[in-house]
C-alpha cells in the first residue's frame, strides 16, 4: 500500500511538475515518507502538503523537497549541512544522494527523535547535532552544499563562511514574503545569488 502511494506521489506531484533528476526521483521513490510523519497524519503522508510534526514545525511539501534537491545538482561526493532536521526525512533523502550529511536541529525533542529514527533505519552517513542553525556547524566545515528547511530573515554570515569554494546553498528567505534562493560560491570565493520561486516555510529562530 505505502509503496504504491509513494510511487503515485512521485509521478503526480514531482515528475509531472518538471523534476527530471533521476537520482532525486529514485530517492523520493525509495525513502518511506510515512515513517517520518506524525502518526496522526499517517493517511496524509503522501499528499501534496507540508504536515505538522510537533513543536511548531513541519515536514515540507514533497514537491518542494524534490525541487530543492534537484537544484543542488548533487553528484554523490558532497558533504552537506542541513539546517533544520525536523523529522529527519530530508536528511534521509540526502543520505542516499551525498557522501556525508550533518543535520542541525535546535529543538531537543525533534533532534532526539530524528536521531533515533535515522539510526534505527541504518542511515550511517548522517550526524544529527543540536544547535542554532544561524551558527552552522563549524567543526565539520567547509560544506559542499548547505540546505535550509526554515526561513531566516537574512542570509546567515556563519553559513556563508562555512560554504566551500565551488559550493552552493539553497534556502527560503524572508519573513512575511518568502523567496527560495540559491547562492553559489565560485572557486575564487565570489558569491552569486539566484532567486527561484515564492515559498512559505516555518521561520528560522535565532536564539
Amino acid at each position: 500500500m505505502w509503496n504504491k502511494r509513494r510511487i503515485k506521489m512521485v509521478e503526480e506531484q514531482i515528475i509531472s511538475r518538471g523534476v527530471r533528476d533521476t537520482r532525486v526521483i529514485e530517492a523520493m521513490k525509495t525513502i518511506p515518507r510515512h515513517l517520518f510523519v506524525d502518526k496522526r497524519q499517517l493517511e496524509r503522508a503522501y499528499t501534496d502538503h507540508p504536515l505538522p510534526i510537533g513543536e511548531g514545525q513541519t515536514i515540507s511539501q514533497p514537491y518542494i523537497v524534490a525541487y530543492m534537491l534537484e537544484r543542488l545538482n548533487l553528484k554523490g561526493y558532497e558533504r552537506v549541512l542541513e539546517v533544520g532536521t525536523g523529522s529527519g526525512y530530508e536528511a534521509a533523502l540526502l543520505s542516499v544522494l551525498c557522501r556525508e550529511v550533518v543535520t542541525i536541529e535546535r529543538v531537543h525533542r525533534l533532534a532526539e527523535r530524528a536521531s533515533v529514527k535515522l539510526r534505527e533505519m541504518k542511515f550511517d552517513n548522517i550526524e544529527v547535532v543540536e544547535g542554532n542553525g544561524y551558527n552552522g556547524w563549524k567543526s565539520r566545515a567547509p560544506y559542499d552544499v548547505i540546505i535550509l528547511s526554515a526561513a531566516p530573515e537574512y542570509v546567515p554570515e556563519n553559513l556563508i563562511t562555512q560554504l566551500a569554494p565551488g559550493g552552493r546553498m539553497i534556502m527560503p528567505l524572508g519573513r512575511f514574503i518568502q523567496e527560495l534562493i540559491i547562492i553559489y560560491r565560485d572557486r575564487e570565493g565570489n558569491l552569486t545569488k539566484e532567486t527561484l520561486l515564492p515559498v512559505m516555510f516555518v521561520p528560522m529562530v535565532e536564539d
